[in-house]
């Protein structure tokens, strides 16, 4: 049972969804038109939910047998998501880059993987700044496109609550078209196999791919001749797929909490997991606030600077009732930092017998800049603190639940290093992002099958009830 701190101990506040208004708030637009912003907030509140309780608890139920080591997790997709990037094709090709990475997962786990898309909501972004500044013009920071628009000027940086309308209704819409995707025959297993055998064909790693792509392959043959086909196995023609968010525009998210008919609880539905970002993280802030009196599956970013007291205080105010599957904790230290940082947490939780899922978020500790000051990330750094991750556990007798990653299925050029051997000279290629340096399709893909071959050279835990195969 977990430790019984102070604030355990004492009864808890009352909660409704409005009593973050009264914490302390970090990283929150000033809006000028504050009787807009309310009129926003009040036609939000009228608007159907995204998604739906059901739906959250049984990503909940998934969870948890992750927190038990009996599943993996893959969370992935942009860094910010943008108005104007938005088409069929750019949905689909993260769709299926994210399918792709869950079978090599898949086969190099022996688990079910659990995809998570960071899709159809991902609008807002934390700044290190308030303020930007060009030449001798200073503006308030770009903080995504539900908040306020990328082009530095005046009239783009004001924040403007029309802008959480348009956010909403891009996000029915993605939503719709991943549940089309996910149930309408686009996700079956042996296209997403084909798809990558493709890619190995194409890598300069052929051969050290060859050998898992071949064995899948020998798998589902297999699966064949028993029987276990798309016409006659839903799990092999369809697939699981919920989405995800980082709950920061808190007036957004609470124009989209909701009472579940059924339980009386309320539930955030703007996606079915809602993460609290590492610099949001306070006990007593805003963000805490309004996420503890919601019954979603939550995740909370851990960097750095985070001290085991204040992790196990969080989790208890999070978490009172130590429920599995309700706390994803989204490790992001940078590979020079994984070793002496995250040790220390790790244990303090596994110590306290807070039942928890671990993740590596391996991107944003490891953004660097070019000469040029152009922002990237380096695969093998990447790569580096996943294995480090994989390695602390290991030590501490803990389950590696998964992997956080930034990635886009387009062929963009922003992340240097991987099989193709991207340099700062190719970043100019195509340079996309309006915020973070994204791993491309093939990046992505590599990735999962360096992680795959991690998984299968270490002990696993037996397999866990089938959830979705791929």
């Amino acid at each position: 049972m977990p430790t019984t701190s102070p604030a355990a101990a004492a009864s808890p506040r009352p909660w409704n969804p409005d009593s973050w208004r009264d914490c302390p708030i970090r990283q929150v637009p000033t809006y000028p038109d504050v009787a807009k912003l309310r009129d926003m907030e009040a036609r939000l509140g009228k608007y159907p939910p995204l998604v739906f309780a059901g739906e959250a608890r049984r990503l909940k139920a998934h969870l948890a047998l992750a927190a038990e080591g009996k599943a993996f997790v893959l969370q992935g997709g942009d860094c910010a998501e943008s108005f104007s990037d938005f088409t069929a094709n750019i949905i689909r090709d993260t769709f299926r880059v994210l399918l792709q990475m869950a079978v090599v997962l898949t086969f190099g786990a022996s688990l079910p993987v659990v995809k998570i898309g960071r899709m159809a909501g991902q609008f807002a972004k934390p700044r290190s700044s308030d303020t930007e500044t060009q030449g001798d013009v200073t503006l308030p920071s770009y903080r995504g496109d539900i908040i306020n628009g990328p082009e530095f000027s005046e009239v783009s940086r004001i924040p403007d609550p029309a802008r959480m309308e348009f956010g909403y209704f891009q996000s029915a819409s993605t939503l719709n078209l991943l549940r089309a995707f996910s149930s309408g025959g686009y996700a079956d297993l042996h296209e997403v196999h084909r798809w990558n055998l493709d890619f190995v064909e194409r890598s300069p790693l052929v051969e050290r791919y060859q050998d898992l792509a071949s064995r899948i392959d020998e798998t589902l043959s297999f699966m064949a001749a028993c029987g276990m086909t798309s016409t006659t196995t839903r799990d092999l023609r369809e697939t699981d797929f919920y989405i995800s968010h980082e709950a920061l525009l808190l007036p957004y998210e609470q124009a989209l909490a909701r009472v579940d008919s059924t339980t009386g609880d309320w539930y955030g539905c703007s996606a079915h997991f809602l993460w609290i970002g590492d610099r949001t993280r306070q006990a007593e802030g805003a963000h805490v606030e309004f996420l503890r009196g919601l019954q979603n599956p939550l995740g909370m970013k851990v960097g750095p600077t985070q001290e085991p007291d204040d992790l196990l205080r969080l989790l208890d105010i999070l978490n009172p009732a130590n429920e599995a599957g309700r706390i994803t904790l989204i490790s992001r230290m940078g590979a020079d930092k994984v070793g002496s940082k995250l040790t220390p947490l790790v244990r303090a939780v596994q110590r306290s017998g807070h039942k928890v899922v671990w993740l590596s978020d391996p991107m944003h500790g490891n953004t660097i800049s070019t000469s040029s000051k152009v922002k990237t990330r380096n695969f093998d750094s990447i790569l580096q603190e996943v294995r480090g991750f994989f390695d602390i556990h290991a030590a501490e007798g803990t389950w590696a639940g998964g992997v956080h990653v930034e990635m886009t299925g387009q062929d963009v050029t922003e992340c240097i290093g991987g099989a193709h051997r991207l340099s700062e000279a190719d970043l100019g290629s195509r340079y996309e992002t309006f915020c973070d340096p994204r791993l491309n399709a093939e990046q992505s893909l590599e990735l999962a099958f360096l992680v795959a071959e991690e998984l299968k050279r270490r002990r696993l835990p037996p397999s866990a009830p089938a959830l979705a195969a791929q």
